[in-house]
């Protein structure tokens, strides 16, 4: 994974666990791809303490998802869900019985559901 995409969604997942300076300045740089001199300007702080802020941020995101692991679980939630939408697809496409294709579309609906 990309790894502008990678933090961005570390910070979805931990940011409010970062301190508010530190949350902001990642923010502004990863999710509003702004360079270090404009999140310089935006938080009142130096362009090299822009970056100091961001190199710890990431840090202490990646730290969070190695301990936690939220990311990693979700992904795989995410991915079982579309296994299971999957396999309630192909029944519903090979079942010839009302009842089991229903069943089998009810639980594609609910795993749909799930990942919204």
């Amino acid at each position: 994974m990309e790894k502008n995409v990678e933090v961005s969604l570390l910070l979805d997942f931990y940011g409010e666990l970062l301190k508010p300076a530190v949350r902001q300045t990642v923010d502004l740089y990863y999710n509003d791809d702004l360079s270090l001199a404009e999140a310089a300007q935006q938080t009142g702080i130096t362009r090299q303490g822009v970056r100091d802020s961001i190199k710890r941020g990431e840090q202490q995101l990646y730290e969070y998802e190695k301990k936690l692991g939220l990311m990693r679980r979700f992904r795989q939630l995410e991915d079982g869900l579309d296994g299971i939408a999957e396999a309630a697809r192909e029944i519903c496409l090979r079942s010839s019985d009302d009842n089991i294709t229903a069943l089998a579309q009810g639980i594609a609906d609910a795993a749909g559901a799930l990942k919204e």
